[in-house]
């Protein structure tokens, strides 16, 4: 098989018969679908998937959350590439084959490849043209709510949204999958991130298009879950990922970075559910799991976060 497409998926029937129905026009036939179905409380995914002779389905008994779900998909696999795809997303004409083409062309070392994420609400905007991260410490997504023919060249990013992008299975194993831990959000940035300092690359490919309702799952851009969680995983990733002199070097930054943050959502009535998140999260980065995931930096890894820090405080600007 040379391509799995894995589909998380929550409370989110009428979005996954979409997402479904679109995979089926595609032009390319080599590929399975694996959908992960997180405890879901409505019925209907059993019914949903047997419809699609390529999908078969994975049930979780409790609720694990998106990097769990993702994992489940990519273990079940025996592709050389897996497709990470939203199931509040869908594929536009040609999407695969495109994808597959780049990621055939490309060299080794590149880990992944994103979608161009157009609005399903609306085609003439860009829900996300890949994810960038700044020495603040923020996630940034590039080309959020730009006209559609804009950001039309192929680049490397950051890193990918997993909502849509292609990846290959054996790096993904050979870095130890999705972490587990963040449950949901900036999972994909995390690993984006890990990836690089190994020496690989994420890039871009905006003739692979696909629509994204976007947070149909968590319910809207700004909740409680989401917030906590990104702010959560936000400390977990830079302790994870940065040498001890990045991190001594980037403190005010990302202190800084924290504090606006915190003003940021204080106006959006969810001030107290960020800082719990923040406090969770440095909490959470002194247990003996988190420790066991930090990367151990060799020469060439430091040599390649210097790299990544440079691009950090580029990032600034998007």
């Amino acid at each position: 098989m040379k391509l799995s497409v894995v589909i998380p998926n929550y409370n989110g029937i009428s979005l996954l018969e979409k997402c479904l129905a679109a995979l089926d026009k595609q032009d390319f036939t080599d590929y399975d679908i694996i959908v992960i179905d997180d405890a879901s409380t409505e019925k209907g995914a059993e019914e949903t998937v047997a419809a699609y002779p390529r999908a078969r389905l994975i049930k979780h008994s409790e609720n694990r959350g998106f990097a769990a779900s993702v994992n489940d998909g990519i273990k079940a696999s025996d592709a050389e590439y897996v497709f990470l795809l939203n199931n509040d997303a869908y594929v536009d004409d040609g999407c695969l084959s495109t994808l597959i083409k780049v990621m055939d062309a490309e060299s080794k070392n590149t880990f992944s490849i994103q979608c161009k994420m157009l609005s399903a609400r609306n085609h003439a905007l860009i829900d996300n043209a890949g994810d960038f991260y700044n020495i603040l410490g923020w996630p940034r997504t590039r080309g959020k709510d730009k006209l559609a023919d804009s950001y039309s060249e192929p680049t490397e990013i950051f890193s990918s949204c997993a909502g849509a992008a292609i990846y290959r299975r054996n790096t993904l194993l050979e870095l130890g999958l999705f972490d587990e831990n963040h449950i949901s959000y900036l999972e994909d940035v995390e690993i984006g991130y890990r990836a690089r300092i190994y020496g690989y690359v994420n890039k871009y490919e905006p003739s692979a298009k696909v629509f994204h309702e976007g947070s149909a799952t968590s319910g809207s851009r700004y909740n409680e879950y989401k917030v906590r969680l990104a702010a959560r995983n936000s400390i977990l990733l830079r302790y994870k990922n940065q040498t001890l002199l990045q991190k001594i070097v980037n403190f005010p930054a990302q202190e800084a970075g924290v504090i606006i943050k915190q003003l940021f959502f204080i106006r959006k009535g969810l001030g107290k559910v960020y800082r719990a998140g923040i406090k969770e999260g440095r909490k959470v980065k002194r247990s003996e799991g988190e420790k066991n995931r930090k990367i151990v930096f060799d020469s060439a890894k430091r040599k390649r976060a210097l790299k990544i820090e440079f691009d950090m405080i580029k990032n600034i600007i998007y």
